[in-house]
């Protein structure tokens, strides 16, 4: 079996960014991926503003013996009114100006005294405080410098970033195009909600859960919903779905049974190699890529190959992967393997998730030859908590879980001890 570090260095070997690039109002860029590295035009903030609300000084005025309160204080006349979003006149020399939060401070002026520390009167204002030079002033280019790159290309937009693209003046953004992802489920037995559920049947939740993940990765998704068991109807809609796609994916009929017509089916469409990779839950995954065009007469096993695909997909190919059909076992092999490969096609740079190092306030002592994801959630104390049942069928865990643990293969955990948390947050973003 792959270990789950050599399969998705596998997986990410083959994925190179997708062509394709248009330029969009930044106000529509949210988790869209940079093409191009943004560059600031100017400085941020552009002039020298007021951190507070008080009076702009100079502060070698404060040093003349003249106008002193009885308290020894400096009383100033107020020479100008500054308010955010309007250009101030030059400082006059002996005077101060009213300054509120975020104006211009103005020509000649070296700092700010807060207005607690100070006291109006009429047209005068007596400066309670002896500021330092640039107290309380944020310098122009304090934040950005004109010229430098704000955000690399490569990088997924979030709203913090749409706003400091938009602090430069950027209109538009020059982004990657959405990763065209097509997706159906096999098997019989599936039947979608609000429809009677005969025996032997079971709700398709696969199909939500995976589209729901396709969504939250901005994906432009197809989905061709049940596909009947049969190898014909298979090879159609493989067919049909290469045709305009990056990426299909499908979920269950990986397997070799006889009604598990993916395998085959892919295999005379293309090229496939099966992976039993060292993971639980999951195991079964299926990556290769269909041909675009129909496929020569018998060339049901033309393209297999029996070891890992490494090569990119060519231009007259779209990557397939087959996802194992247990609920758990498909979210989890999505997150792990095929969130980092539809990134990587759409240009992220970082693909991997961060992870946290948490006590486990559990004991596991029975330790598993497989690399183990289990789902666990963070307790009050700042530990994990373990979900009682790790089935793969198990839907309930990951609604319940706040994450995976991602434990080695052979190891049991003991109470107390630190492991290796990835935080559903890294990974549903």
């Amino acid at each position: 079996m792959l270990a789950t570090a050599e399969a998705l260095a596998t997986l990410l070997s083959a994925a190179s960014p997708i062509d394709g690039v248009e330029s969009i109002p930044t106000l529509e860029a949210l988790n869209r991926v940079l093409s191009a590295d943004v560059t600031s035009p100017l400085d941020v903030p552009p002039m020298h503003t007021s951190s507070m609300d008080g009076y702009a000084i100079r502060v070698a005025d404060l040093t003349d013996i003249t106008d002193l309160t009885a308290a020894g204080n400096k009383r100033l006349p107020v020479s100008q009114r500054i308010p955010a979003g309007h250009a101030p006149e030059p400082l006059k020399p002996g005077t101060a100006a009213r300054i509120f939060t975020g104006a211009t401070v103005p020509p000649g002026a070296d700092a700010i005294v807060m207005q607690e520390q100070t006291e109006a009167a009429g047209g005068d204002v007596t400066i309670l405080h002896r500021p330092q030079a640039g107290e309380w002033i944020t310098a122009q280019g304090a934040d950005i410098r004109s010229g430098s790159v704000i955000l690399p290309a490569g990088t997924r937009l979030t709203p913090q970033a749409l706003g400091l693209a938009a602090s430069v003046g950027c209109a538009t953004l020059a982004v990657r195009r959405r990763v065209k992802v097509a997706v159906f489920f096999t098997g019989d037995e599936l039947t979608m909600p609000g429809e009677p559920l005969k025996p032997g049947a079971i709700y398709n939740s696969n199909r939500f859960t995976l589209r729901g993940l396709l969504d939250k990765l901005g994906c432009d998704v197809t989905d061709y919903g049940i596909v009947a068991d049969k190898l014909d109807a298979t090879r159609a809609t493989l067919r049909e779905a290469a045709v305009a796609h990056d990426l299909i994916l499908t979920c269950g009929g990986v397997s070799v049974g006889e009604e598990d017509h993916v395998k085959p089916a892919v295999e005379a469409e293309g090229r496939l190699s099966m992976w039993q990779i060292a993971m639980k839950p999951g195991k079964p995954l299926a990556f290769g890529a269909v041909r675009r065009g129909a496929a020569p007469e018998g060339a049901a096993a033309a393209g297999a190959r029996s070891g890992p695909a490494t090569a990119s997909a060519s231009a007259s190919e779209t990557f397939f992967i087959g996802l194992p059909g247990n609920p758990v076992s498909s979210f989890a092999t999505f997150l792990l393997f095929v969130r980092p490969f539809i990134l990587s096609l759409a240009g992220v740079q970082t693909v991997a998730p961060r992870t946290l190092s948490l006590r486990a306030d559990f004991t596991q002592n029975k330790a598993d030859r497989r690399n183990e994801f289990l789902r666990a959630r963070i307790n009050p104390a700042g530990g994990l908590d373990l979900f009682p049942n790790q089935s793969s069928a198990v839907l309930t865990s990951t609604v319940w879980g706040d994450g995976l643990i991602d434990n080695p293969p052979n190891h049991a955990i003991s109470a107390g001890e630190t492991v290796r948390f990835i935080p559903f947050s890294e990974l549903l973003n």
